[in-house]
């Protein structure tokens, strides 16, 4: 009788509270199983291959952060809720402006022959870039006039400066009357004066050309940073040293060789933070009889602003350093940054000039010589076209 009036027991499982029988509980968990391990493989997967595709597609890195970028600052553009200064962040700009950072990385501007400002890789619609020169982002999208501009991003309402970064627009050559700008001396070139140098065979047609135009460097604007180890004032010649402005011919390729030099150096151990250019962008006029002219050459790449004599001297006493640690500092030093130079070359081809080594002298010491001519040459000593 007292067994009659027991209760079941009630079910303790929550599939049973739900009216499911023990024999298809136990199907359930079976196929809940089996859909939990094929999600797990899938999620493994999906890790596996993105990390092979990241590896991959290494060399492709750069386009596609500009891509993500663009994408990112587009949507921004197309919602309405989404704020498009939150798009503007260092991330992005950097992506934005790889390009134009040169091989290296490391330019921290670029020279703008046409007054039109610059182009990005992939600048979304609704974007555009301002300039100024100081205080308030203008509203131009183009540079005024000749000079060194700071550039923003603009979107909307909202505006982001591009840290660590320049626009320079030039004057044009035509400027230059009886041999000067101003009250500072230049000189001609044997283009314009119409003699034919003998220019190398190997040299590109347009390598002995007049230049484009000059960089106007003023006292103010003169430590400008064209990349992350050479001011503007780096290249200027060294004459007429109480004349401003100055006037400076220089091409962004031979500050972007530099940097990957520098840079191959650093890499090998040596400590690249005290370089000196001795010699950079030399007029016409200074080539042929400024300072001590012997052994320079009559068509110096120097001239066309493509190159620059340089040394290593982080530890500050004036001359090179022992780079190749034999004690003394000699020829030898220099073979090691040519050493630099042969391996940057061997690259990048398209970055292919001269390396001319060079002993100490009166007031120097041991140099090298670094151009982009656009074919291979190396000397020791002499003028070697440099």
């Amino acid at each position: 009788m007292e067994s009659a009036l027991t209760l079941p027991t009630p079910p303790t499982g929550f599939w049973h509270r739900i009216g499911l029988s023990s024999r298809g509980e136990r199907r359930l968990d079976i196929v809940l199983g089996v859909l939990v391990y094929a999600l797990s493989v899938g999620w493994v997967w999906s890790l596996s291959h993105l990390r092979t595709s990241l590896a991959t597609n290494s060399d492709n890195a750069t386009v596609g952060e500009a891509a993500r970028a663009a994408a990112s600052i587009a949507s921004a553009l197309t919602s309405g809720n989404a704020p498009s200064a939150a798009y503007l962040t260092d991330a992005t700009l950097r992506a934005l402006f790889d390009r134009v950072r040169g091989i290296s990385g490391k330019l921290r501007a670029t020279i703008d022959t046409s007054t039109a400002g610059i182009a990005p890789d992939s600048l979304p619609p609704g974007a555009e870039l301002r300039y100024s020169t100081g205080g308030e982002v203008s509203a131009d999208s183009e540079p005024a006039a000749p000079g060194v501009w700071n550039v923003a991003l603009a979107i909307g309402n909202a505006i982001r400066p591009v840290t660590d970064f320049s626009v320079i627009t030039e004057l044009p050559f035509s400027a230059k009357h009886s041999g000067k700008i101003g009250f500072y001396y230049i000189g001609n070139w044997p283009a314009e004066r119409g003699k034919k140098k003998s220019a190398p065979s190997k040299a590109p047609a347009t390598a002995y050309a007049n230049p484009s135009g000059f960089i106007q460097v003023t006292e103010e604007n003169a430590d400008t940073y064209v990349s992350e180890h050479f001011r503007l004032r780096d290249f200027l010649t060294h004459d007429q040293p109480n004349v401003w402005p100055k006037y400076l011919v220089l091409q962004m390729k031979i500050v972007d060789k530099l940097e990957l030099v520098l840079g191959d150096l650093s890499k090998h151990g040596v400590d690249i933070s005290g370089v000196k250019v001795m010699s950079g962008f030399r007029t016409p006029r200074y080539n042929a009889t400024g300072g001590n002219p012997q052994g320079r050459a009559a068509l110096s790449r120097h001239m066309y602003g493509d190159a620059s004599d340089i040394y290593i001297d982080s530890n500050h006493d004036g001359v090179m350093d022992d780079l190749d640690h034999d004690g003394r500092i000699t020829m030898n030093d220099s073979k090691v940054i040519e050493a630099a130079v042969d391996r940057v070359e061997a690259a990048h081809p398209e970055l292919v000039g001269g390396a001319g080594i060079y002993p100490a002298g009166p007031g120097h010491g041991p140099f090298i010589h670094i151009d982009t001519r656009g074919y291979r040459a190396r000397w020791i000593g002499g003028p070697g076209g440099g």
